[in-house]
């Protein structure tokens, strides 16, 4: 017997018992989009390496350890997209999408980063991921924000998740942050975590992040970014804050909350739960007007976030726990030799005349009991029966399967029009 073949780690199938949650939560995330007029982007999901060592930093984590590179047969390093928002700065530059213009985009699609795999983060994830270029003041900041905020609405999800904000500054302000906070974990470096003791050169800011208790204990005495701050950097904080205080959102600013790349500037915020254990995190997103000076295009402002989809439909589940899925709102159940096409029609018929309408055929026959016990696994609200007298006399025999409703005859003419009054679509 030859050996089966199996999925590789970390990259998971989405079963039918798991894609109808996919399938609403996108629609959901679908309808968002277009009603804040953002366009989608459709991009590779293999882009040249150099790209994201341009734009996320040859001494980072997903550039050194986590990105699957590999050379094509011409010779080129070619890199399995571990992010969204370099190809898609790329994208508007390549097309000439930032010129004397303003952009709102979204996109989705997988991810890959090779990591441990872990529920919530796995080497093939999922991301919806918004980029907005051309606009510099705090009020494109805020609708992202709103737009997230709704988006939690939408879902049933706003009493599981918190917002945290910070702002960041501009690149001097960070500078000078950078410095004193390196000098002050100087003092301390033989207390601080392995991780934090490597980023201590490469990428201070990264500290900030750290979960091992004794860094964090060190860290409630540290320097923080707010006292850096510059006048316009202030300005921007404080003209965001307004917004969300006069929509009524709530949220923590947290000095902590940092980006460890050096083209994001100003506004960071992230959307974080605590029904998901050490994954809290649900969107993350910032301001980044350096960026797309730095992979070549003129200096334009730009702000984003990006969803980890498994996250999202983690919190989704939890929160939602009794919730479940239908196949069909109709079942048509065939019973007796030669009433398949009659169904099968009866289908089609249906489908016409209501195209929201989701009717289950039966296929390949089966006693009446059995076919039944289908309808009621699909959770249809009806099941239409098609016997052979009914098939003659061109009529159906309609069975309400969730409610206690005696059992009627119709023509097969009235079905629709039946359905219609009856079943919410």
């Amino acid at each position: 017997m030859s050996q089966k073949i199996t999925a590789i780690r970390g990259f998971n199938d989405i079963l039918p018992a798991e894609s109808w949650r996919w399938g609403e939560v996108e629609a959901v995330l679908r309808d968002l989009m277009r009603a804040y007029g953002y366009h989608e982007i459709r991009l590779p999901i293999v882009e040249s390496t150099p790209l994201f060592a341009r734009a996320i930093g040859e001494v980072t984590d997903i550039v050194e350890k986590e990105m699957y590179s590999f050379a094509d047969r011409g010779g080129e390093s070619l890199t399995l997209r571990p992010e969204g928002t370099a190809g898609c700065v790329r994208a508007v530059l390549e097309h000439g999408l930032t010129y004397n213009q303003t952009q709102r985009l979204w996109y989705t699609g997988p991810m890959f980063r090779y990591e441990r795999p872990q529920k919530g983060r796995y080497r093939q994830f999922h991301q919806l991921g918004v980029e907005t270029f051309g606009m510099s003041g705090p009020d494109i900041d805020a609708e992202i924000i709103l737009m997230t905020a709704r988006l939690w609405r939408s879902l049933g999800l706003e009493k599981a998740v918190r917002l945290e904000l910070n702002s960041l500054g501009e690149l001097d302000e960070r500078a000078r942050f950078r410095s004193a906070l390196v000098q002050y974990l100087e003092k301390h470096r033989e207390t601080l975590d392995e991780d934090s003791q490597r980023r201590l050169a490469s990428n201070p800011l990264r500290i900030l992040d750290s979960k091992d208790p004794a860094t964090q204990k060190i860290l409630e005495a540290a320097p923080t970014l707010t006292d850096f701050l510059g006048p316009d950097s202030r300005r921007h904080l404080d003209g965001l804050r307004a917004v969300l205080d006069a929509a009524g959102v709530a949220y923590v600013l947290n000095p902590r909350l940092v980006r460890g790349l050096d083209y994001y500037n100003k506004t960071v915020f992230e959307w974080v739960t605590s029904e998901l254990g050490a994954q809290g995190t649900v969107c993350a997103g910032g301001r980044y007007d350096g960026l797309v000076e730095q992979l070549g295009g003129q200096h334009t402002p730009a702000i984003g976030f990006a969803i980890g989809l498994e996250r999202l439909l983690l919190l989704h589940a939890a929160v939602h726990a009794e919730t479940e899925s239908s196949e069909a709102d109709v079942f048509v159940a065939a019973v007796g030799d030669g009433t398949a096409p009659a169904a099968l029609l009866l289908g089609e018929t249906l489908r016409d005349a209501l195209p929201d309408l989701r009717v289950l055929v039966n296929c390949s026959g089966g006693s009446f009991k059995s076919q039944f016990k289908k309808a009621d696994k699909s959770g249809a609200r009806f099941a239409l029966v098609l016997g052979q007298d009914e098939v003659e006399k061109g009529t159906v025999s309609v069975k309400w399967l969730r409610e206690e409703r005696e059992q009627q005859s119709l023509a097969q003419s009235e079905v629709a029009a039946f359905l219609r009054e009856n079943h919410t679509l």
